[in-house]
């Protein structure tokens, strides 16, 4: 079956390493391998770590390829995965499956080795007798630079039992066991294989592979019972000692407030396990005897901060009623149980932490004196362990001295800065689904995200790549095949592709998509505007075209079909091309300048403009001679926000005015009523008005579920705007807005809770009411010419069903972003000239710059400043995020000749079905670890799996699962009935990547 994990023989697991590093440049995945600075190693447990940090015990720790792969990207402090008396199957049936879920915050339910102890064992060894053949022959670090760390649970009576007191004499001399001697053999064996690796070296392995400890315990062990375990392994095992303790040691209270405080508040747990888990009242006596107890016997004594955060699962996050949480929810947490700790006992009591780390506080946690540092929730997303390469870089300068003790006052500047580190903080709202529909093909997997939740399809990948080359003037050509629109799409459009966007798993701004647009648009637009004017055809004779509205939408319909020799003349009502944007959007928001440049962009091809010239009737224009009239009047119709009594001021009315600089006397209150982007302009707007105290918003449901966008509410919280969350307005009493206390029902089928009315009220200070809600369509031009709309005015579609009569833009849809009404226009230019957008579509493929995109994996962007490139990468092509996320390096990607991307090939017997690939595959219902074409070692696995796979029968023929169908062929015949592509990845497999075949 698919989640029974086969280990891996040495002489296999050597020769991929080997075969891999030859061919590929790089072991299990990992490109970046780090060469560590062996004179500035430090002392731990009479051993040396050339750098501080690895794995934490976890999935990372689990399998020997998960070991190699931390050690080859930097690590050198591996905390293996748990042991404990139950295991294998036994514990396999305890762990549903998938197991971890990472988006965000991580959350698991799983917790010790999945394998028998006897086979974990013989991973860690595998894994020590591996890293020490990697380390001399590729010259990555001293031999004895690492070191393995041992963690055993969860009871005295399980730790005492045969087969885990047998695992940890194992560790502490391997030199008698089987697995010793297979990996001695082996490597004496195969000296040939090897340029720096002698018989001398490989004899003079250290068989210890481990003189430390980690004690886990479950939640709610008795504190009798975790220092009786401390004891016992400190003076019947003579081991170097820590204890893992549970974040519940800071009281519920704490941990509560702690997280509401950082956004966290929909996490649910309540006080069993802090009234159960061990006290601080006896924690502190507890850890200074056993302090004592090893400084009698030379021993390091230390607490590992902290174990994972026990809560319920109520979102459907794992199948499961439990589960941990780690990651970044975590930080604030456990860096405070450092702090109180370090205060306690005087900075001379040895944190190990784990606990959110990652590269942006690794560094401040080291000089502040916690290490080692392990890691799993970031190991585990996007760039995985490459994430480890980055983070050896900022070690580069470690001097060798011991530890020397922890800073209180950093701990606390640290601890400090995570109440208000955005690193730490939920976002206000929640993350976007970053998945494209659909399941992941079989084979060419590789999709762009970005282009497929953007309205227009840009094309995102290619002007990024003109971008970063500053090719400028070709990154504009690009952009504007498909928007024509660059200046004010690279200023406020609300960048659905930069939320769908695989970077924003690294950084939340994602790509920098939005401003590369509009810097490919200032850098370029004086030389591309003389030469699209340059470019401008004969008209085509068979159309003429009106557009009625010289907004973003007309002004994007008439660009496209200019383009495309079709005559337009723009109708405009006002006195000057813009639309919403020019006329209501806010100058801080973005310049005139800017819209202006649009504008003139669009009438490039020479359409032509009538301003001042409102429409009455769209028969009138026919009967001037227009083939096609294109309805682009936008949404300017009042709304109302159902105020039993007293007076509203429409919003655009009010952006309108002040935008024009007239004199707005709106009082010392201002209540706005809405929480879509409009409504914050106009909260944004009255905060600078001469006279205006305070500015409120008004809304019926919470912060979270607004409409406005992320950075538009964080922008108006920054001005002072006051959110009045789950009021609904009722009626204006004078200066005094009277509103209904509201409060979120039981959710719906799809999760969504609805307000409802408490029965109480509030008064709120209102000298001025703004009514932000349900701007409407002027569905006048419609009725007169037969065309069908919804109540509210709203078409179905850019064709209105009447002969030569199209909307695009807010008229068609109701109010909505710029971006939409470029897709209507584009939709109409389809419709009515055939208008072709795919000039640059195959540039997306970045074709060449593969070595730049697998350069950018893993690597997050230190210094928002220095960060110039866009850091796109490159998912059309190189997406391979399910080989990235995969801690046990199940999938694999592979060059397949006569095929031009890389495929991936999942190797069954090195997967348990923890889910990670999916929770990061780009499709929706994509799940790598069931949807790619599977490696089955084994014929009892191959029938125990659905999955669509092959297994090798010899060396020309593989029993191949395709559709439902099984067949037995030899790769090499052409006419097998296999899809190509599978054939061909097969035989790819065979020929270049034999090392995946358990022989």
């Amino acid at each position: 079956m698919s989640d029974i994990m086969r280990p891996i023989p040495f002489s296999q697991l050597m020769n991929w390493i080997i075969e891999e590093h030859k061919t590929q440049g790089a072991i299990f995945g990992v490109r970046k391998m780090v060469t560590t600075n062996q004179e500035g190693a430090l002392p731990i447990f009479d051993e040396r770590i050339e750098t501080p940090f690895g794995p934490a015990a976890g999935p990372n720790t689990q399998l020997a390829q998960n070991i190699v792969a931390s050690y080859v990207a930097g690590s050198r402090f591996f905390e293996l995965k748990t042991v404990q008396v139950m295991d294998g199957e036994e514990l396999s049936k305890c762990v549903n499956k998938p197991c971890i879920v990472a988006q965000d915050e991580c959350y698991n339910c799983e917790w010790s080795t999945e394998l028998e102890v006897p086979q974990a064992f013989a991973e860690y060894v595998k894994a020590w007798f591996a890293c020490h053949l990697i380390a001399r022959e590729y010259g990555l670090g001293s031999p004895d630079g690492f070191v393995f760390n041992m963690s055993v649970g969860y009871d005295l009576e399980g730790i005492k039992s045969p087969k885990v007191d047998a695992y940890i004499e194992g560790m502490k001399d391997a030199s008698g066991s089987d697995v010793w001697n297979e990996c001695r053999a082996w490597a004496l064996a195969n000296l040939d294989k090897f340029e720096h690796v002698d018989a001398a070296f490989v004899e003079s392995i250290p068989a210890r592979v481990s003189n430390s400890i980690t004690e886990s315990t479950l939640h709610g062990c008795p504190p009798a019972e975790i220092e009786r375990i401390a004891t016992y392994l400190i003076t019947e095992k003579g081991l170097n000692t820590y204890i893992k303790c549970n974040p519940t040691l800071l009281g519920y209270e704490f941990a509560r407030q702690r997280l509401n405080e950082l956004g966290f508040d929909y996490i649910v747990f309540d006080d069993t396990h802090f009234r159960e888990d061990l006290q601080w009242v006896d924690a502190v006596p507890m850890f200074e005897r056993l302090i004592a107890l090893c400084a009698e016997r030379g021993l390091e004594f230390g607490v590992k901060l902290t174990n994972t955060f026990p809560v319920d699962v109520t979102r459907n996050e794992l199948p499961s009623t439990e589960m941990y949480m780690s990651g970044r929810s975590l930080f604030s947490l456990t860096i405070e149980a450092a702090r109180r700790i370090t205060e306690q006992f005087d900075g001379k009591l040895r944190i190990s932490y784990s606990g959110g780390a990652t590269v942006y506080n690794i560094r401040a946690l080291y000089d502040a004196g916690i290490w080692p540092v392990t890691l799993a929730t970031d190991v585990l997303k996007p760039g995985g362990y490459e994430r480890f390469s980055q983070m050896a870089g900022e070690f580069g300068d470690l001097d060798g001295k011991p530890f020397e003790g922890i800073s209180l006052e950093a701990v606390t500047a640290i601890q400090t800065d995570s109440l208000t580190n955005p690193l730490y903080k939920k976002p206000l709202r929640p993350l976007p689904d970053r998945k494209v529909a659909g399941k992941s093909p079989l084979s060419d997997c590789f999709t762009t995200p970005c282009r497929t939740s953007c309205p227009i399809q840009q094309d995102i990948p290619a002007y990024l790549a003109a971008v970063d080359e500053g090719r400028y003037e070709d990154a504009l050509n690009i952009i504007i095949e498909r928007n024509a629109l660059p200046f004010i799409t690279g200023t406020i459009c609300p960048h659905p592709c930069g939320r769908a966007c695989e970077r924003a798993f690294y950084e939340p701004e994602g790509a920098q998509i939005r401003a590369s647009k509009l810097k490919a648009a200032r850098e370029a637009m004086t030389a591309v505007l003389p030469k699209l004017r340059a470019q401008a055809i004969a008209n085509d004779g068979e159309r003429n075209v009106a557009v009625i509205g010289g907004g973003p939408a007309g002004l994007a319909t008439a660009f496209f079909l200019t383009r495309a020799g079709v005559p337009v003349t723009i109708f405009e009502a006002r006195d000057s091309l813009g639309g919403v944007v020019r006329h209501v959007i806010p100058e801080f928001r973005i310049a005139s300048d800017d819209i202006s440049h649009d504008a003139e962009l669009c009438l490039a091809f020479g359409a032509k403009v009538q301003l001042n010239a409102r429409v009455e009737s769209i028969d009138e224009l026919k009967a001037q001679g227009f083939t096609d009239v294109v309805v682009a009047t936008g949404a300017w119709m009042p709304g109302s926000a159902g105020l039993g009594e007293g007076a509203e001021l429409d919003v655009l009315e009010f952006l309108e005015a002040a935008k024009k600089g007239e004199k707005l006397e709106l009082g010392e209150d201002v209540v706005v009523i809405g929480a879509g982007n409009t409504a914050m302009d106009a909260a944004r707007v009255a905060k600078r008005l001469a006279g205006v105290k305070n500015v409120r918003l008004v809304y019926r449901r919470t912060k979270k579920q607004m409409p406005a966008d992320e950075e538009e509410l964080d922008l108006a919280l920054a001005d002072g705007v006051e959110f009045c969350e789950l009021l609904a307005p009722k009626a204006l009493n004078g200066s005094v807005l009277i509103c209904d206390v509201m409060e979120l029902g039981e959710p719906d089928a799809s999760g969504r809770r609805s307000p409802v009315v408490t029965g109480e009220t509030v008064e709120l200070p209102a000298t001025t009411v703004i009514c932000a809600v349900g701007e409407g369509i002027d569905a006048s031009l419609y009725d007169a010419a037969g065309v069908e709309h919804d109540r509210r005015g709203r078409l179905a579609a850019t064709s209105t069903g009447v002969e030569g009569v199209w909307a695009a833009g807010d008229c068609r849809r109701g109010p909505a972003t710029v971006v939409e009404a470029i897709a209507d226009a584009a939709e109409v230019a389809r419709a009515i000239a055939g208008v072709d957008f795919n000039k640059y579509a195959d540039c997306n493929e970045q074709v060449g710059r593969e070595d730049t995109c697998y350069e950018r994996k893993g690597s997050l962007c230190r210094d928002k400043r220095n960060c110039t490139k866009t850091r796109c990468l490159g998912c059309g092509s190189v997406c391979e995020v399910c080989c990235d996320v995969c801690p046990n390096r199940a999938n694999v990607a592979i060059k397949v000749p006569g095929l031009a991307k890389h495929q991936v090939v999942h190797v069954d017997g090195m997967c348990n079905e923890c889910g990670n690939c999916a929770v990061f595959c780009p499709y929706q219902e994509g799940r790598p670890y069931k949807d790619k074409l599977t490696l089955f070692w084994s014929e009892q696995d191959m029938e125990n799996s659905e999955n669509e796979g092959f297994l090798a029968v010899d060396e020309d023929h593989f029993k191949v699962r395709v559709a439902g169908t099984v067949r037995t062929v030899s790769v090499d015949a052409v006419n097998t009935g296999l899809p190509e592509a599978v054939r061909l990845t097969i035989r790819a497999v065979r020929d270049n990547y034999s090392y995946l075949l358990k022989k």
